[in-house]
């Protein structure tokens, strides 16, 4: 931590360089980087060259309320937090939301199984091969998509993968029907060796790149654009995965999760799902059968 005068604060972009630089030298995964950055740079924005005190700080706050969800709030306040903290600045630093545990999804954002096949036949009939096997390596391994780089042709030849994030490194295995597409895929692409998802340059895919193709997919495929995003993948694997073992433990050393509570977020079922298995207990009575159980008594 370094602790930097409070005559000098004020938000730069030289400042956030600075912050970046030091995140990499103390191993904060390039997600964190790459997310931090992206919320610093809406706070220097927000300041538009004012100093930094902690009124405008809550001010920024209220802002962020009006314009995201609280989990995406956090995120951002997590970054101003994390940073006060490495200038020396403590003072300025502001509490989080408090969110409440949601007990179910939401279903107008939750990917279904028939709707990701939809997708992946869509990717199929437009032509882009590498895009419907990108899909179906997410969606049938649970995999982040910064760990795509782990999928490699020595990989499908193994059928495991060593997967390293934020400093753990975990072992996920591809099933054989995969690796037989991923093993085609670099075939006919000449990749004789190391990663399989690449541009034609060889550099790797761009996250960016991944949702705008994603979302291209939405009318040929009938499913709702807000539906699709990398990462509803890997919950539509692991709800897939929970509903045949359930084994939350197992799931999360799968998922790469070092709480367990991060997995239950990933189970949940939605309202609906609930209210099927309500309507299944059969516990109401109504009608004819109400009459019967009146006579009887």
């Amino acid at each position: 931590m370094e602790t930097i005068s409070t005559e000098t604060r004020k938000m730069s972009s030289d400042l956030r360089v600075q912050y970046e630089r030091w995140m990499e030298e103390n191993e904060r995964s390039r997600g964190t980087i790459r997310k931090y950055g992206y919320y610093l740079a809406l706070f220097q924005e927000y300041l538009g060259g004012r100093e930094i005190t902690r009124r405008e700080v809550i001010r920024w706050k209220e802002v962020l309320k009006g314009r995201f969800s609280p989990g995406t709030v956090n995120g951002a306040l997590a970054a101003v937090n994390s940073l006060f903290a490495y200038c020396g600045w403590k003072d300025l630093q502001v509490r989080l939301l408090k969110v409440g545990r949601k007990v179910f999804c939401e279903s107008r954002r939750e990917l279904t199984k028939n709707e990701y096949l939809r997708l992946v036949r869509a990717a199929r009939d437009s032509g882009n091969e590498r895009l419907a096997l990108l899909l179906q390596t997410v969606c049938s391994t649970g995999i982040r998509i910064s760990e795509l780089a782990a999928i490699t042709v020595e990989a499908a030849c193994a059928r495991s993968a060593s997967v390293d994030c934020k400093g753990k490194i975990r072992t996920v295995f591809l099933p054989e029907a995969l690796c037989r597409l991923l093993r085609r895929y670099a075939d006919k692409r000449g990749i004789r060796s190391g990663q399989i998802f690449v541009t034609r340059g060889g550099r790797p895919l761009d996250r960016s790149n991944i949702w705008r193709d994603m979302k291209k997919l939405s009318q040929a495929a009938g499913v709702e654009p807000e539906k699709i995003f990398p990462h509803n993948l890997r919950h539509l694997f692991a709800r897939t995965y929970y509903s045949q073992e359930r084994d939350l433990l197992r799931l999360s050393d799968i998922l790469g999760h070092s709480d367990i509570n991060t997995t239950r977020i990933y189970t949940r079922e939605s309202g609906a799902d609930h209210l099927r298995r309500l309507e299944q207990l059969g516990l109401v009575v109504e009608g004819e059968k109400y009459n019967r159980i009146t006579l009887l008594l």
